[in-house]
């Protein structure tokens, strides 16, 4: 028995290439995003009957900064993230995994995010491929929420 489009739609992982950032109310494009990281601290608790009941484990959240890195084509005249880069402002930040219609799946929001590092892309006089450029930052606050 074949499978409907719907459930395979539900079934089925999402594309990678298929995502949306907006940087505050501003759309950028951006050709890969890496470093997104929701991570938790442990904490090992050792008590007078350790030794008969176990360790205890708990976990909790701490908002650290932690490293994105964004990658982007250099586009004659398009200056948006350098004015960001010289203002040193931390924007909210989301990145949206899209379905196959262009509508968000799952967003990650990003409540601080801070430009620590711009790399110019390799410049080859023998080469043909495009100027990619790096942009680093330190990024706080990381959510994940499903549409």
């Amino acid at each position: 028995m074949s499978e409907t489009a719907a459930s395979q739609r539900a079934q089925y992982p999402l594309a990678a290439y298929n995502f949306r950032v907006t940087v505050g109310e501003a759309v950028m494009s951006f050709t890969d995003v890496s470093g997104l990281v929701q991570e938790y601290q442990t904490l090992t608790y050792k008590h007078g009957l350790s030794f008969w009941e176990g360790e205890s484990i708990s976990r909790f959240r701490y908002d650290k900064y932690v490293q994105l890195t964004l990658k982007k084509g250099v586009i004659a005249g398009l200056t948006e993230i350098y004015e960001w880069l010289g203002s040193g402002d931390q924007p909210s930040l989301s990145i949206s995994l899209c379905d196959e219609e262009g509508q968000a799946v799952v967003t990650w929001q990003i409540k601080k995010a801070l430009i620590v590092k711009l790399e110019a892309p390799p410049l080859q006089a023998s080469g043909n491929e495009a100027a990619i450029e790096t942009l680093t930052l330190m990024v706080s606050g990381i959510s994940v929420e499903h549409h």
